[in-house]
């Protein structure tokens, strides 16, 4: 064998100060992880906010123009879509969302040709992101007879 020593320890040398220095560094790395990831987070991941809903409506059926914003960063987290509600929570309509509008902030996108029945005097818009799923938040929209 060759003459290099090989150094052991074992939990029996380590002394109550290493130990407690050891898991003050452990946490204090740790710490500063969770407020960097934890505070650069929710700038990364903000929900779709609308902006502006315009109605016409076209004899029986509605035309809905929905404006959208959103920090689009690409295929991985985009606006992909927004639905029309009645009071009910009942789905009138949605309009997908098939890419990302990195460049075109604010923008707006319509569905043409939705049935609201007689006698409704709101909807709601609720918008999605790839990312993040569902906002929150509805919009009401008053309609006009």
């Amino acid at each position: 064998m060759s003459g290099h020593k090989v150094a052991r320890w074992s939990h029996k040398d380590v002394t109550p100060c290493h130990t407690i220095r050891a898991y003050i560094g452990r946490m204090t790395r740790l710490l500063i992880s969770l407020l960097f990831f934890g505070f650069a987070t929710p700038a990364l991941t903000s929900e779709p906010t609308v902006k502006e809903v315009k109605v016409q409506k076209a004899g029986m059926l509605w035309n809905i123009h929905v404006t959208l914003e959103h920090p689009d960063t690409g295929w991985d987290h985009y606006a992909d879509g927004w639905e029309i509600l009645d009071t009910e929570g009942n789905v009138l309509a949605y309009r997908k969302l098939m890419h990302p509008h990195v460049d075109e902030q604010p923008f707006t996108r319509s569905i043409s040709g939705v049935v609201i029945p007689d006698g409704t005097r709101e909807i709601f818009v609720k918008v999605s992101c790839s990312l993040d799923g569902w906002a929150s938040d509805l919009v009401r929209v008053e309609l006009s007879p």
